[in-house]
Parts: C-alpha cells; structure tokens; sequence
C-alpha cells in the first residue's frame, strides 16, 4: 500500500462567533493523501476547504482530532510543507529575486547560494529576465510563478495550495495549470490542492474529494480520475472520459452547492 503523505484523522474545527457562540467548520472529518498523489479538494462555499489546508500546514490546530503528516502528529508549521495562497504572500519591497531568495537566506543559506538556487528557479517557472522586478510590475499569471518558485525553492515534501488561479483569467489559468503539472511531474510531491472549480479539480488531479455544505462539512464523495498523463489542461476537458467524470462529480456535488447557496441566500 501507498504511504500516508498526510492524514486527517477525525478532525473537528471549530471556531469562536462574535455572538459568543461557535462555528463547526469541519465534523469528524477523515482524508488521507497518499505520498506523491496530486488529490484535488471542492465543495460549496463555506464547507471548509481552506481550513482543511491550515490544519495540514500546522497554522490551525483541530478542536478535536489529529492532523499527521508523514506519521508525525502536526503541532506548529512544518518545514517539509509549502503553501501556496490564493493572494500572493510576496514582499512588495523586493525584488523578484530577493523575494525567491528570502526563503533559503531564512533557512541558513549563503546570500550567493540563495542567489543561484533563485535564478534557476526563475529560470524553470519562466521568470528570467524579471529579476530586477518588483511585484507590482508583474502581471497576474507572473505572479503566480513568483509564488510557485518562492515555494518550491524551499523543496517541500508536501504543497498545499489554496485556488491559487481563482484570480486568473482562463487564458493564463490554463497556461498556469501546465506549468504546475509540468514542475510536478518532476518530483511528484503529494498535493492537497483547493478548488471551486470542479474541471481544474479533474483535470490537474488523480483523485478528487467532494466536501458537503457547512456546518459540519464531511466528505460525501471520493474519486479517482483515471486520465492519461502528461496531461494538456485544455485538451484533456474535450475528452470523453473527462465529461462523464465531470457528470458523475457534478452530481454528487450538485446538491450540497445549492444547499449552501440557499443557506448564504437567506443570511
């Protein structure tokens, strides 16, 4: 059997409301993702996605229950874990470069190393010649391989990553899609990766979890997408294979999204 990269192991979160009351964001919620899986997370609005994330990465502990990463129970930030955020967690004083090479300069290396390691990794993700930019004067898709090198620099066992395209338009958010698969398939780390979108979900994952509505969100659905890699995001959605999985998803997901629209409608 595969490893566990990452477990969560009957978790429960919840959070304090202003009224003095509680929120359950997540009820006994179990997923394991095995070491090198790409497995893609959606649900409705709401249903905890996201906290899911930082609880893996050790920025949220569980009101119950345990998150464990490569057997090892999460107690604070990680360093084998990296996050990607759906809003770009950038310097907005450095430049490109200084920004890639912060994260090793931290971890106690040399400024020159740092350096190198940096202009490869710009080289990979498409950034040389921008090194001397700041980010302001980056576009959006080049801001997300800022992101993606700034985390990826720091060689993670796990990368969690949270809608990082949602801002995106189509055109770059494809061209971004390949771009991850293609540095993934690298060194196949194991991705928890969140998403509203159920054909990025299908066409970047192997296997894609459903989440209920919240209060109380537990997984109601678990699908292996068993789509031929290397894999073009835009090609692979004309597929037949692809439109009966996205049928077959959509409806188990169906429901629990109009049930969190009318929830949010009547708030």
């Amino acid at each position: 059997m595969p490893m566990a990269a990452i477990e969560l192991r009957n978790v429960t979160k919840k959070f304090a409301t202003s009224d003095g009351g509680t929120y359950t964001a997540l009820q006994d919620l179990s997923l394991t993702v095995e070491d090198g899986q790409f497995c893609a997370v959606v649900g409705p609005t709401g249903c905890g996605k996201s906290t899911t994330l930082t609880l893996v990465s050790g920025l949220e502990r569980p009101s119950r229950g345990e998150a464990v990463v490569h057997d090892e129970v999460v107690r604070g930030i990680g360093v084998g874990t990296g996050f990607v955020f759906q809003q770009d967690a950038v310097f907005p004083w450095r430049t490109v470069l200084d920004n890639v090479s912060a994260g090793p300069v931290y971890r106690g290396e040399s400024r020159s190393e740092a350096l190198r390691q940096s202009r490869d990794w710009l080289r990979r993700v498409g950034l040389s010649g921008f090194e001397d930019r700041y980010p302001h004067q980056l576009s959006g898709g080049m801001r997300k391989r800022l992101a993606l090198a700034q985390t990826l620099i720091l060689s993670p066992d796990i990368l969690l990553m949270d809608e990082p395209f949602s801002a995106l338009d189509v055109q770059t958010r494809q061209l971004m899609e390949n771009e991850l698969l293609a540095l993934w398939a690298e060194d196949r780390k194991s991705v928890l990766f969140i998403t509203h979108d159920l054909e990025e979900a299908i066409a970047l994952s192997d296997r894609v979890v459903v989440l209920s509505a919240g209060p109380g969100t537990r997984p109601i659905g678990d699908f292996r997408i068993d789509l031929p890699r290397p894999r073009d995001v835009s090609e692979i959605r004309m597929t037949p294979a692809f439109l009966a999985l996205h049928k077959e998803i959509w409806g188990a997901m169906k429901e629990e999204v109009l049930k969190a629209y009318q929830r949010q409608k009547a708030a």
